[in-house]
């Protein structure tokens, strides 16, 4: 099947899982080994949304933390200087131009494309593209990574849908928002990234997010709440932002307090 015959069967699928035209749209994708250019599946996702219709992507970018596992992986087996010269030579966060490459082929096209718009955060920023993304996106302070004072809180009010085009549940950042509504509330930790022009540090506390059993809370989940197909060899999974939130945060007042 050709690059653009494929695009084309996406764009079927998206009308047919029920992507809401004129509704808001969060997606999380991977585009390895589809041969299908990421501006492609961009375009197909804004037409199913149509021109009232915004897309929203994670931009994340662990890669300006000294305390993320994206750091801690890249520092590995370096001696001690090694490490303080690799720190020292960590590029400073800036929403305009910083790349998210760690997110995938599609954010960072979503992220790239001209008019988008992006949160502050320098560590779990959103891009988006559409008519409520300013809106959806403008605040995100530093102590509310995926919290009630983030963009995630936002989507939670607008009813947005979640699209898991080609990965599973494990990549699920709603799941996070989830933890913030648990009770009790989760401990909380230090993170530090670098920022600005000059490349400040900051440091601030937050929770201390935990994905380790986003996979299992998606197998949880009701089929009722999903719409499945299958695109380019793998699973696509369209569901309600609202419906999967409430119900992780159940399973997590459950168990994890269980397992605590």
């Amino acid at each position: 099947m050709t690059e653009v015959a494929q695009s084309a069967e996406l764009g079927g699928l998206l009308r047919s899982l029920g992507v809401r035209r004129g509704g808001v749209l969060m997606v999380h994708a991977s585009l390895s080994g589809t041969g299908v250019a990421p501006e492609l599946v961009r375009d197909e996702l804004l037409a199913a949304l149509g021109p009232g219709g915004t897309l929203i992507v994670p931009a994340f970018t662990p890669e300006n933390s000294d305390t993320s596992r994206a750091h801690r992986e890249a520092v590995a087996g370096l001696s001690e200087a090694e490490a303080a010269a690799y720190r020292r030579a960590m590029p400073p966060f800036e929403p305009d131009a910083t790349g998210c490459p760690t997110m995938g082929a599609l954010a960072e096209c979503v992220r790239s494309t001209r008019g988008a718009v992006r949160s502050a955060h320098p560590q779990t920023s959103f891009a988006g593209l559409g008519p409520r993304a300013r809106k959806l996106l403008h605040r995100h302070p530093l102590r509310s990574h995926l919290g009630r004072l983030s963009p995630m809180a936002r989507l939670y009010a607008a009813d947005a849908q979640i699209l898991l085009l080609r990965v599973g549940f494990e990549v699920c950042s709603a799941f996070h928002y989830a933890e913030y509504l648990t009770r009790p509330r989760p401990s909380r930790r230090t993170y530090r990234c670098v920022v600005g022009d000059q490349g400040n540090w900051v440091e601030y506390r937050d929770l201390a997010l935990n994905d380790s059993d986003f996979g299992e809370i998606g197998s949880r989940l009701p089929g009722r709440m999903l719409a499945e197909a299958e695109w380019a060899s793998r699973a696509v999974v369209l569901c309600g932002i609202r419906d999967v939130v409430d119900h992780a945060k159940g399973q997590m007042s459950r168990y994890r307090r269980a397992l605590a």
